[in-house]
Protein backbone atom coordinates (compact mmCIF):
# COMPACT_ATOMS: atom_id res chain seq x y z
CA UNK A 1 0.00 0.00 0.00
CA UNK A 2 1.55 3.34 -0.91
CA UNK A 3 2.21 5.63 1.95
CA UNK A 4 1.00 9.72 1.39
CA UNK A 5 3.50 12.61 1.75
CA UNK A 6 2.33 13.71 5.15
CA UNK A 7 2.51 10.09 6.42
CA UNK A 8 6.56 9.57 4.84
CA UNK A 9 7.27 13.01 6.39
CA UNK A 10 6.26 11.66 9.66
CA UNK A 11 7.83 8.25 9.57
CA UNK A 12 11.08 9.78 8.91
CA UNK A 13 10.93 11.81 12.35
CA UNK A 14 10.59 8.43 13.70
CA UNK A 15 14.06 6.37 14.78
CA UNK A 16 12.67 2.88 14.21
CA UNK A 17 15.71 1.14 16.34
CA UNK A 18 14.82 3.94 19.56
CA UNK A 19 12.50 3.03 22.57
CA UNK A 20 10.63 6.77 23.34
CA UNK A 21 10.46 7.61 27.06
CA UNK A 22 6.67 8.42 26.81
CA UNK A 23 7.24 11.93 27.43
CA UNK A 24 9.30 12.24 24.55
CA UNK A 25 7.14 9.65 22.48
CA UNK A 26 3.84 11.65 23.43
CA UNK A 27 5.68 15.41 22.18
CA UNK A 28 7.12 13.64 19.04
CA UNK A 29 3.20 12.11 18.38
CA UNK A 30 2.05 15.85 19.07
CA UNK A 31 4.76 17.68 16.33
CA UNK A 32 3.34 15.21 13.43
CA UNK A 33 1.72 16.86 10.67
CA UNK A 34 -2.29 16.27 11.54
CA UNK A 35 -5.03 15.59 9.04
CA UNK A 36 -8.09 17.05 8.84
CA UNK A 37 -9.42 14.99 11.19
CA UNK A 38 -9.08 14.46 15.12
CA UNK A 39 -7.09 11.33 14.67
CA UNK A 40 -7.21 8.57 17.55
CA UNK A 41 -4.06 7.55 19.56
CA UNK A 42 -4.00 3.76 19.97
CA UNK A 43 -1.60 1.62 22.09
CA UNK A 44 -0.29 -1.75 21.10
CA UNK A 45 0.37 -4.05 23.90
CA UNK A 46 2.78 -7.42 23.13
CA UNK A 47 2.51 -9.45 25.94
CA UNK A 48 4.55 -12.59 26.57
CA UNK A 49 1.25 -14.78 27.41
CA UNK A 50 -0.19 -17.66 26.02
CA UNK A 51 -3.78 -16.78 25.47
CA UNK A 52 -4.92 -20.26 24.52
CA UNK A 53 -4.52 -21.38 28.40
CA UNK A 54 -7.13 -19.75 30.04
CA UNK A 55 -4.96 -18.61 33.30
CA UNK A 56 -2.91 -16.76 30.79
CA UNK A 57 -5.72 -14.54 29.55
CA UNK A 58 -5.26 -10.92 30.64
CA UNK A 59 -8.00 -8.79 30.78
CA UNK A 60 -9.82 -6.06 32.94
CA UNK A 61 -11.03 -2.39 32.90
CA UNK A 62 -9.84 1.09 33.81
CA UNK A 63 -11.11 4.27 34.08
CA UNK A 64 -8.67 6.58 31.65
CA UNK A 65 -8.72 9.80 33.98
CA UNK A 66 -9.67 12.03 30.72
CA UNK A 67 -11.49 9.81 28.69
CA UNK A 68 -11.20 8.14 25.31
CA UNK A 69 -12.31 11.21 23.32
CA UNK A 70 -14.87 9.48 21.96
CA UNK A 71 -18.21 9.19 22.34
CA UNK A 72 -19.75 6.15 22.57
CA UNK A 73 -22.97 4.72 22.16
CA UNK A 74 -24.43 2.64 24.54
CA UNK A 75 -26.91 0.58 24.60
CA UNK A 76 -28.58 -0.79 28.20
CA UNK A 77 -30.63 -4.03 27.71
CA UNK A 78 -33.27 -3.51 30.67
CA UNK A 79 -36.86 -3.78 31.74
CA UNK A 80 -39.11 -1.42 33.75
CA UNK A 81 -37.42 1.25 36.16
CA UNK A 82 -34.04 0.54 34.87
CA UNK A 83 -34.79 1.31 31.34
CA UNK A 84 -35.14 5.37 32.76
CA UNK A 85 -32.64 4.73 35.15
CA UNK A 86 -30.66 4.30 31.95
CA UNK A 87 -31.71 6.74 30.41
CA UNK A 88 -31.27 9.50 33.10
CA UNK A 89 -27.54 8.05 33.35
CA UNK A 90 -26.97 9.11 29.80
CA UNK A 91 -27.78 5.68 27.75
CA UNK A 92 -28.30 6.12 24.18
CA UNK A 93 -30.55 3.81 23.93
CA UNK A 94 -32.61 1.32 26.27
CA UNK A 95 -35.18 -0.95 26.56
CA UNK A 96 -35.82 -5.02 25.70
CA UNK A 97 -37.70 -6.94 23.53
CA UNK A 98 -37.28 -3.72 20.75
CA UNK A 99 -33.65 -3.98 20.92
CA UNK A 100 -33.24 -7.87 20.99
CA UNK A 101 -35.21 -7.79 17.84
CA UNK A 102 -33.39 -5.03 15.91
CA UNK A 103 -30.47 -6.67 17.10
CA UNK A 104 -31.18 -10.04 15.28
CA UNK A 105 -32.37 -8.33 12.11
CA UNK A 106 -28.81 -6.71 11.99
CA UNK A 107 -28.79 -3.57 13.75
CA UNK A 108 -25.23 -2.77 16.09
CA UNK A 109 -24.63 0.59 15.52
CA UNK A 110 -23.78 0.88 18.91
CA UNK A 111 -19.94 0.63 21.04
CA UNK A 112 -21.28 -0.99 24.27
CA UNK A 113 -24.39 -2.81 25.57
CA UNK A 114 -24.98 -3.38 29.23
CA UNK A 115 -27.20 -5.90 30.41
CA UNK A 116 -29.07 -6.34 33.62
CA UNK A 117 -28.64 -9.85 35.12
CA UNK A 118 -32.00 -11.35 34.48
CA UNK A 119 -32.01 -10.42 30.92
CA UNK A 120 -28.82 -12.47 30.04
CA UNK A 121 -30.81 -15.52 29.25
CA UNK A 122 -32.44 -13.17 26.28
CA UNK A 123 -28.99 -11.62 25.40
CA UNK A 124 -27.28 -14.77 25.57
CA UNK A 125 -29.08 -16.07 22.64
CA UNK A 126 -27.54 -13.11 20.37
CA UNK A 127 -23.69 -14.29 20.99
CA UNK A 128 -23.49 -15.47 17.15
CA UNK A 129 -24.00 -11.65 16.50
CA UNK A 130 -22.31 -9.98 19.43
CA UNK A 131 -19.73 -12.36 20.16
CA UNK A 132 -17.26 -11.43 16.78
CA UNK A 133 -18.16 -7.89 17.40
CA UNK A 134 -17.05 -7.89 21.24
CA UNK A 135 -20.41 -6.84 22.07
CA UNK A 136 -21.98 -9.26 24.66
CA UNK A 137 -22.12 -7.94 27.98
CA UNK A 138 -20.09 -9.83 30.88
CA UNK A 139 -20.09 -9.13 34.39
CA UNK A 140 -16.63 -9.20 34.82
CA UNK A 141 -16.34 -5.45 32.30
CA UNK A 142 -19.01 -4.70 34.76
CA UNK A 143 -21.35 -4.77 32.14
CA UNK A 144 -23.72 -7.34 33.22
CA UNK A 145 -25.23 -5.35 36.22
CA UNK A 146 -28.03 -4.18 38.66
CA UNK A 147 -25.89 -0.99 39.18
CA UNK A 148 -27.23 0.62 35.29
CA UNK A 149 -26.97 4.30 36.76
CA UNK A 150 -23.17 3.77 37.54
CA UNK A 151 -22.11 1.23 34.52
CA UNK A 152 -23.71 3.90 32.15
CA UNK A 153 -22.05 6.64 33.80
CA UNK A 154 -18.45 5.02 33.53
CA UNK A 155 -18.52 3.96 30.54
CA UNK A 156 -19.52 7.98 29.12
CA UNK A 157 -16.80 9.22 31.63
CA UNK A 158 -13.86 7.24 29.93
CA UNK A 159 -14.01 3.49 31.33
CA UNK A 160 -12.65 0.90 28.61
CA UNK A 161 -12.35 -3.17 28.79
CA UNK A 162 -8.77 -4.28 27.48
CA UNK A 163 -8.39 -8.20 26.85
CA UNK A 164 -5.91 -9.71 25.17
CA UNK A 165 -5.74 -11.13 21.42
CA UNK A 166 -5.39 -14.74 20.55
CA UNK A 167 -2.01 -13.39 19.21
CA UNK A 168 -0.63 -12.05 22.63
CA UNK A 169 -1.60 -8.04 22.03
CA UNK A 170 -3.87 -5.87 23.73
CA UNK A 171 -5.30 -3.46 21.43
CA UNK A 172 -6.65 0.15 22.57
CA UNK A 173 -7.57 3.50 22.29
CA UNK A 174 -6.06 5.92 25.08
CA UNK A 175 -7.32 9.17 23.74
CA UNK A 176 -7.19 11.84 20.50
CA UNK A 177 -4.44 13.66 18.71
CA UNK A 178 -5.96 16.71 20.21
CA UNK A 179 -5.55 15.74 23.74
CA UNK A 180 -3.03 17.82 25.56
CA UNK A 181 0.40 16.24 26.05
CA UNK A 182 -0.39 15.82 29.37
CA UNK A 183 -3.60 13.84 28.99
CA UNK A 184 -2.20 11.43 26.75
CA UNK A 185 0.67 10.98 29.12
CA UNK A 186 -1.90 10.48 31.94
CA UNK A 187 -4.11 8.16 30.20
CA UNK A 188 -1.39 6.08 29.29
CA UNK A 189 0.13 5.79 32.43
CA UNK A 190 -3.24 4.64 34.16
CA UNK A 191 -4.00 2.09 31.22
CA UNK A 192 -0.37 0.48 31.62
CA UNK A 193 -0.33 0.60 35.41
CA UNK A 194 -3.55 -1.64 35.03
CA UNK A 195 -2.25 -3.91 32.74
CA UNK A 196 0.73 -4.42 34.64
CA UNK A 197 -1.21 -5.08 37.82
CA UNK A 198 -2.88 -8.08 35.57
CA UNK A 199 0.43 -9.97 35.21
CA UNK A 200 -0.79 -14.01 35.63
CA UNK A 201 0.56 -15.14 38.14
CA UNK A 202 1.49 -17.91 36.19
CA UNK A 203 3.66 -16.24 33.64
CA UNK A 204 7.69 -16.99 34.04
CA UNK A 205 8.82 -15.43 31.14
CA UNK A 206 8.98 -11.58 30.14
CA UNK A 207 5.18 -10.18 30.80
CA UNK A 208 5.87 -6.85 29.00
CA UNK A 209 7.63 -7.62 25.44
CA UNK A 210 7.13 -4.68 23.46
CA UNK A 211 4.46 -1.45 23.73
CA UNK A 212 3.88 0.94 20.62
CA UNK A 213 1.86 4.24 20.36
CA UNK A 214 0.31 5.53 17.08
CA UNK A 215 -2.51 7.74 15.35
CA UNK A 216 -4.56 7.04 13.28
CA UNK A 217 -2.78 7.73 9.95
CA UNK A 218 0.72 8.14 11.91
CA UNK A 219 3.70 5.84 12.09
CA UNK A 220 4.59 3.67 15.27
CA UNK A 221 6.63 5.02 17.55
CA UNK A 222 8.15 2.51 20.02
CA UNK A 223 8.28 2.67 24.09
CA UNK A 224 10.75 1.76 26.96
CA UNK A 225 8.58 -0.55 28.46
CA UNK A 226 10.65 -0.27 31.50
CA UNK A 227 9.12 2.58 32.67
CA UNK A 228 5.91 1.09 32.92
CA UNK A 229 7.51 -2.09 34.88
CA UNK A 230 9.60 0.46 37.29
Amino acid sequence: MSKSKRYLENFEQVTNEKNYVLDDAVNLLSSFSKTKFDETIDLSINLGVDPRHADQIVRGTVSLPHGTGKQLKVLVIAKGDKVTEAISAGADYAGDKEYLDKIKAGWVDIDIIISTPDMMAEVGKLGRILGPRKLMPNPKSGTVTNDISNAVKEIKKGKIEFRVDKTGIIHTIIGKISFTNEQIVDNCNTLMNAIVKAKPNSLKGTYLKKVTMSSTMGPAIRLDKNIFLN
